[in-house]
């Protein structure tokens, strides 16, 4: 079920309205009907996979428990590697076994061995990388001492897979969300209104501004031997926007949703795209991975404590192993690889912190300078999305030396565009109308969150309206699924 179809568009309101109406009395029964919503949610991808989930949920639950009861340090490391051992195994096993069968069989290939590894026909499970980093989280600070196991199955249960974060995120932390699980939640009005208007701009970033980028950036990146250079930069612009529609989209979806049944989830997405180092860039692109792998990986290997070669190898640690959690191919792996080497002179000469406050705060227009730094990120974000959108290694290579060719220098390719409705041009007008409400709410949660709030409720509701006419306008009869449910 998508956040975009007519099928989510009748289960939210019936779901909401059992919520708040039906179930208002009980804190238990609310918790319940969350968790057998989300249950039903996520049994309309593979009901088959639903019963991974209460696996993986009962196994977390039950570990938890077992740790924080045992008083033998032993014991407790025992019970703590079998959660983490099974967990990894499964996403291991779903997620990267074929990569890994396929890999070892090219590099026997390599000196004259030939063999036909075993490969698993199975289908990867919507939200695995996402409700196992939940459960890895939540027994590594019961191991640490961090928190308390919780007692309550359904309370963590829905911790696990509460719908909204289920299949993408954001990662939620138990110190964060349980709490919020465990306490009576009271509607309120403004909360409500404050999600909607943010579920509404995740759509807009989602059906018009990302599918409609998609169109090209699939076009382009498909048929990449049939363009110019300057078409495939348009190519990988269009592709940096629809990735960051489509996540950022999702992600504004899942915060307001929560939102409408009184839970606060955790902030996602911070402006990226106005980032002026990489540093920056990654403590405003998809926030709750970023600080996961610091907590529970970068911090324990030490950090940015100690020399220069212990530095380096914590730094490609942690963005070889973000990359390679994305997908199973080289190409994500290489992705993770130019980051941590953008982020590296930052790094060595201690300018890593050095963007903390949002850009040009307080101030309508950014600096000349702000501004070169703001273009320059982009553009090697940009570059480093190409390895990320390519189907293989070989293919972002030829991709990026066709477009830096000779015919970087020409006028795109517009008449090869003429089976996709939008014109270029057009879709570009599009992007910097975005880009411009974006900008003018750079300072709060997401971009339209006070957007004409002080302004007559009639210009407001125009607004919406318009924003609602576009969704409409270019929603597709097939709903196309994000990005990120594929990892």
């Amino acid at each position: 079920m998508l956040f975009n179809s007519i099928n989510f568009a009748i289960f939210l309101p019936i779901v909401f309205i059992l919520y708040w109406f039906i179930c208002n009395k009980s804190l238990r029964i609310q918790n319940i009907l969350l968790l057998v919503s989300s249950y039903f949610f996520y049994a309309c991808w593979d009901w088959r996979f639903l019963f991974l989930l209460i696996f993986s949920t009962f196994l977390d639950y039950f570990t938890g428990i077992k740790m924080y009861n045992s008083t033998n340090l032993n014991y407790k490391k025992i019970w703590f590697w079998i959660s983490v051992s099974i967990n990894l195994g499964f996403l291991g096993i779903f997620k990267y076994y074929n990569f890994f069968a396929e890999s070892f069989s090219t590099a026997l290939s390599q000196i004259g061995i030939q063999i036909n590894p075993l490969t698993l026909n199975i289908v990867l499970p919507v939200g695995i990388s996402f409700y196992t980093f939940h459960g890895l989280s939540y027994v590594i600070d019961i191991y640490k001492g961090r928190i308390n196991a919780e007692k309550n199955f359904v309370d963590y249960a829905v911790f696990v897979s509460f719908f909204p974060l289920l299949v993408a995120g954001p990662i939620e932390r138990a110190t964060h969300l349980l709490p919020q699980i465990q306490q009576q939640r009271n509607f309120n009005y403004n909360k409500a209104i404050d999600g909607l208007r943010q579920i509404l701009w995740g759509l807009f970033k989602k059906i018009v501004i990302a599918d409609n980028c998609a169109e090209y950036a699939n076009l382009i990146f498909n048929n990449s031997n049939q363009f110019t250079g300057s078409t495939l930069l348009l190519g990988a612009i269009f592709f940096s926007f629809q990735i960051y529609g489509d996540f950022s989209g999702y992600s504004d979806i899942a915060l307001g949703t929560a939102r409408l049944f009184g839970i606060e989830l955790l902030r996602n997405f911070a402006f990226p795209y106005f980032s002026r180092d990489i540093a920056e860039f990654w403590r405003r692109w998809h926030i709750s991975l970023s600080t996961w792998f610091r907590d529970y990986l970068y911090i324990p290997l030490g950090g940015s404590k100690g020399g220069p070669w212990f530095k380096l190898r914590n730094t490609f640690i942690i963005f070889l192993v973000s990359g390679f959690w994305h997908g199973a191919n080289w190409t994500f792996i290489a992705w993770g690889f130019l980051n941590a080497v953008y982020f590296l002179p930052l790094l060595f000469t201690g300018e890593n912190r050095k963007n903390l406050n949002t850009i040009a705060e307080g101030k309508i227009f950014p600096t000349l300078k702000e501004t070169a730094n703001m273009a320059f990120t982009f553009i090697l974000t940009s570059f480093a999305w190409i390895f990320f959108r390519a189907e293989s290694i070989t293919h972002a290579i030829h991709y990026i030396t066709q477009m830096f060719s000779f015919s970087f220098f020409t006028i795109p390719q517009w008449k090869d565009f003429k089976e996709i409705a939008m014109h270029p041009l057009q879709l570009l007008f599009l992007i910097s109308s975005f880009i411009f409400l974006e900008w003018i709410g750079r300072e709060h949660q997401y971009a339209i969150s006070h957007f004409l709030l002080k302004s007559k409720r009639l210009y407001r509701w125009f607004f919406y309206a318009v924003l609602m006419f576009l969704i409409g306008f270019f929603a597709q009869t097939n709903e196309s699924p994000f990005i990120y449910f594929q990892f």
